[in-house]
């Protein structure tokens, strides 16, 4: 009992034993407990530490945002074509963002797609073409060659469909550049297609580089229409896809600035004043006697025939998530050697190769899609005057490519054979 007792008085610091009940012959019950363990004690910080480590973060944090804040804000400072919303976009876009606006977009252009069907047109939109009237074909005469109006794809045709109007006075002997609208797709029957053609014998093909694209252009040029050129500027209109994602070569003058690619669709110019739109094949470096070269993808349309891999919407609508139908442009050449551009909401590869083939086209090639970019402006009178732009749209006015732009886009001069081929920088 007194070791029982001893054992108790050392509960604080061995355990405890602690009477129960009485057991039998009067003998109390005991029951033994463990001894008080107190917890380890967590390291705590003192609220300076706190404090110091907050601020340290969030000088970390802040200098992590600076980076991209400059650059941003950079971007937004310099001389730009482009309103603040599309500056941004493409910011985001060029600063590893392009999956990001991809997506957005193809949401967006899934969301507004055509819908197929629908009432037809009773009418037709005014051209806006200064000089207004209608050109009659000349095929078969003496006279310059004017094509036949584009037939109608749906029937009855809208008074006024597919016939050819000019631009600006006759030039020796005729219209140098004609403008006309068509219905392209059945299904789609309030759908238009723009379209533009160019009498090469009497023109002359320039192609400038933008503020931006193509990146590696130097010197940049005038960036816009030579104030000495106005004179005989007769129209303008977009190039292609940024050279980040078309990766096609850019050449001006015998000088190349962006690698030729074999295989790629190709917009040439040569010095002896002819034009083409073909498949290139020529390696990586233009000769002398190319004053033009642009390249975009490879060709939709290949001897009067749809390219058979239009079908592969990655390839030719990647910039916009693969989204299916969007605005879209091409230029290509008539049997004669005669440019055609068209421009048209709404569209796929196969219907726009389908519709330049209609309007005349043996080859061709896409241009650059999306509703911001689709520009083509005629000039009616000299100095660039009577500016009107053939295609709506609202990110752009008809006095586009007479500023600074900040991408690449070709101009159509009157031919002054005493000038040669030239492109005209000054």
């Amino acid at each position: 009992m007194q070791a029982l007792r001893r054992a108790a008085g050392a509960g604080n610091r061995t355990g405890t034993i602690t009477p129960l009940a009485s057991g039998g012959a009067g003998r109390p019950k005991y029951r033994a407990s463990l001894p008080h363990v107190p917890a380890p004690l967590r390291p705590t910080l003192s609220k300076k530490r706190r404090r110091r480590l907050a601020r340290t973060l969030a000088i970390l944090l802040l200098l992590l945002l600076m980076v991209p804040i400059l650059s941003y804000a950079w971007a937004m400072v310099q001389p730009s074509s482009l309103p603040l919303s599309m500056r941004t976009v493409e910011w985001v876009r060029d600063n590893n963002g392009a999956w990001l606006v991809s997506l957005a977009e193809r949401y967006y252009y899934t969301l507004t797609a055509p819908r197929a069907g629908g009432p037809g047109l009773s009418s037709l939109p005014s051209l806006g073409a200064t000089g207004g009237s209608t050109a009659r074909s000349t095929a078969g005469v003496t006279a310059p060659y004017t094509p036949a109006p584009i037939p109608p794809v749906i029937r009855p045709g809208v008074p006024g469909e597919g016939e050819w109007q000019t631009t600006t006075k006759p030039v020796r002997g005729g219209p140098p550049v004609l403008v006309t609208l068509f219905r392209p797709e059945v299904d789609y029957p309030r759908q238009l297609a723009y379209v533009a053609w160019i009498d090469s014998t009497r023109t002359q093909l320039a192609l400038y580089p933008g503020r931006v694209q193509p990146p590696n252009a130097t010197p940049r040029g005038p960036m816009e229409v030579p104030a000495g050129q106005r004179a005989r500027v007769l129209a303008t209109f977009n190039g292609g896809f940024t050279y980040k994602d078309s990766q096609g070569g850019f050449a001006v003058n015998g000088t190349t600035y962006e690698p030729m690619v074999d295989g790629q669709g190709t917009v040439l110019a040569y010095a002896d004043g002819h034009v083409d739109v073909a498949s290139w094949g020529g390696g990586p470096a233009v000769g002398p006697d190319v004053v033009a070269a642009r390249q975009n993808l490879p060709l939709i349309v290949s001897g009067g025939r749809p390219n058979p891999a239009l079908n592969n919407t990655k390839q030719w609508g990647r910039t916009l998530g693969s989204a299916i139908r969007v605005w879209r442009t091409a230029l290509g050449v008539d049997a004669r050697g005669n440019l055609i551009y068209m421009a048209a909401p709404g569209q796929t590869a196969p219907s726009l190769a389908a519709a330049m083939i209609h309007a005349g086209a043996v080859r061709a090639v896409e241009l650059d899609i999306n509703s911001f970019w689709p520009t083509f402006i005629t000039y009616a009178a000299s100095g660039a005057h009577g500016a009107s732009a053939l295609v709506p749209n609202r990110s752009h006015g008809a006095d586009r490519y007479l500023t600074p732009d900040d991408r690449d886009f070709f101009a159509i001069y009157l031919r002054d054979p005493g000038q040669g081929c030239a492109v005209p920088l000054q």
